[in-house]
């Protein structure tokens, strides 16, 4: 979507399992068999091989011992190869020189890229990404982050995804029950929102904080993020249209040739 808000038209993803919620030309079909195939012709490809092998999240004691592909390297290698203009985007745990790949021996897929934040665009929240690219591209300034909410071990590393806006009041715990106060007037178990003027949003699973993620509240992630198209579980996987907008608009001025 943020490749078709930056101009262009010919939009085609492609996945192994069906997405009939995708907005634009679908094909089923294995990635890296499709893009060998037929990558040279498209004008510019993007890229996103699943994050599951590089997330911080693989360290949680029940997904540690998991399996999951590692495909950076080969789709990197096969973008190459074919040598179009491309964008590769993934999780922070695939930056170049992270400890994550060293400890499973996949140093070889750390990306040497730019990442954007939510913040950079006004956004209530961070998710960090990164994007490799073939060609330059500028990212906005990043902003300090806000105050985070670590209220308990639930929220895990994810905690670090959560932001208050300015002039929001930040809640503190009401240790007589389980629920949270905010300002000291208003109360409400984690996801009942209504009638708070909050911006606090999450990017991840289950939460015992503050209940803003992709499970309680999973509605207003959306809205956040700016999709309105997508089911819970696919907005766990998704980032927000204004990230490839803003990749999208210099790779436009790059394929015509214009300074980024």
């Amino acid at each position: 979507m943020g490749y078709f808000q930056a101009g262009f038209t010919d939009i085609v993803g492609g996945d192994n399992r069906p997405m009939p919620r995708y907005p634009f030309t679908f094909v089923q079909a294995d990635a890296l068999e499709y893009l060998s195939l037929h990558g040279h012709e498209f004008d510019a490809i993007h890229a996103s091989p699943p994050c599951q092998a590089y997330s911080i999240m693989h360290n949680l004691p029940w997904l540690k011992d998991r399996e999951y592909p590692a495909l950076i390297l080969p789709t990197i290698e096969l973008l190459e190869a074919i040598g179009k203009p491309y964008v590769l985007e993934n999780v922070m745990g695939a930056r170049y020189g992270a400890k994550g790949l060293t400890k499973r021996s996949l140093e070889g897929h750390g990306l040497k890229a730019g990442w954007l934040c939510g913040t950079m665009f006004g956004l209530p929240f961070y998710r960090h990404r990164l994007f490799a690219t073939n060609w330059f591209w500028l990212a906005p300034g990043h902003p300090k982050h806000q105050a985070r909410i670590r209220p308990g071990s639930s929220l895990a590393g994810r905690a670090r995804e959560i932001v208050f806006s300015e002039g929001i009041v930040r809640p503190t715990p009401n240790r007589r029950k389980d629920r949270w106060v905010y300002g000291g007037k208003k109360k409400g178990l984690p996801g009942q929102m209504a009638g708070l003027n909050l911006t606090t949003w999450q990017n991840g699973a289950q939460s015992g904080g503050v209940g803003m993620g992709h499970t309680r509240g999973w509605q207003l992630a959306a809205e956040a993020m700016g999709i309105d198209w997508m089911n819970q579980y696919e907005l766990t996987q998704a980032i927000p249209p204004v990230f490839t907008r803003h990749i999208g608009q210099q790779l436009m001025k790059v394929l015509d040739g214009r300074p980024v």
